[in-house]
């Protein structure tokens, strides 16, 4: 995980929290989540995503406002520039990917990793939907 930070920090001035925030937001219906949905998606806390979604939002990756259906909650919303930042880094990412954990090994040791994630996810399955999977988001 360090390098893959590394690699995106050195080419595109990112941190890997900050990608993977924009490509939550891209992936979302409008571009855009309610901060605590994001920072459900991206298993991390409250506070730290704030502190990670004003520096998005200070390089005008991500712009803010209030949620209009309720006063309480905030938006967080991918800009034209987050999503060009987003579009330039994508390609860099997945080759370090690629190159870090992919090409390493041959495709029998593939599936056998494949299998053993799937029993791990099994075992920890909370049966609390992702809310950018469930079909119940609208």
């Amino acid at each position: 995980m360090e390098r893959l930070d590394r690699d995106l920090r050195e080419k595109h001035s990112l941190s890997l929290p900050e990608y993977e925030i924009l490509v939550r937001l891209s992936e979302s219906p409008g571009r855009e989540l309610r901060m605590a949905e994001l920072a459900d998606s991206v298993k991390n806390s409250r506070s730290r995503i704030t502190h990670t979604v004003k520096r998005l939002e200070n390089a005008g990756f991500i712009a803010r406002r209030a949620c209009e259906s309720d006063g309480r909650g905030v938006i967080a919303a991918l800009t034209g520039l987050g999503f060009n930042k987003l579009s330039t880094a994508a390609p860099d990412h997945v080759e370090s990917v690629r190159q870090g954990l992919i090409e390493v090994i041959d495709d029998e040791e593939f599936a056998v990793i494949g299998k053993a994630f799937e029993l791990v996810g099994e075992r920890l399955e909370t049966g609390r939907p992702d809310p950018l999977l469930s079909p119940s988001r609208g």
